[in-house]
């Protein structure tokens, strides 16, 4: 086998890990740069209309002291609307989303947001705690994949970046169940998902 063939077989065996790598983008996420349209009624406080990563929409509604947050053309209609935090929560200032990075192009599959929480102890104390929500992205369904307490982990964006890149792609919405990764601490909430009641 001359040098010219093994040089060859290196490069189409090295190929696949080369050609798609994993990386990460910021964007910010303001309200005041989004569309609003008001709630109905009362403890409806209405939905928000942004812009992510490429343009792609981000939807945002909230009510009852809680936030639903999905991504993609879609949005309102996916299961990420329906889902939130069983405690009292609100959203995170900026996105990280979870890049297939190829040749051509960088595709988003994932997005992370850190959510703030606030429960009551035993005693009536306001516990606040920060929750990392990593969401899978379409194509199929957008929904919650995994979550990270935020407090309760110093390598929390470590952990939520794993869950992103191990889960997101394959997940399953409405039938696999979301990871927790890594410790809870008492700011820590359990999913809620509307559309199980």
């Amino acid at each position: 086998m001359n040098c010219l063939v093994v040089f060859a077989l290196i490069v189409l065996m090295a190929s696949p890990a080369a050609a798609q790598t994993i990386e990460s983008a910021f964007t910010d996420f303001d309200l005041k740069k989004c569309r609003h349209i008001p709630g109905a009624v009362e403890e409806d406080y209405g939905e928000w209309h942004c812009k992510g990563y490429g343009g792609m929409p981000v939807w945002m509604g909230a009510g009852d002291q809680r936030v639903m947050i999905s991504f993609g053309p879609r949005a309102k209609e996916e299961p990420a609307a329906h889902q939130t935090l069983a405690s009292f929560n609100g959203e995170g200032k900026k996105i990280e989303w979870r890049l297939e990075k190829s040749a051509n192009q960088r595709r988003p599959f994932a997005a992370i947001m850190r959510w703030s929480t606030t429960k009551p102890d035993d005693k009536g104390d306001q516990i606040r705690g920060e929750v990392l929500v990593v969401t899978r992205l379409s194509p199929g369904a957008v929904c919650h994949v995994g979550y990270v307490d935020g407090r309760a982990n110093r390598n929390a964006n470590e952990l939520a970046r794993e869950i992103a890149d191990k889960h997101a792609r394959e997940f399953r919405c409405r039938k696999d169940t979301p990871v927790v990764l890594g410790a809870t601490g008492p700011g820590f909430s359990d999913p809620l998902d509307f559309s199980e009641n």
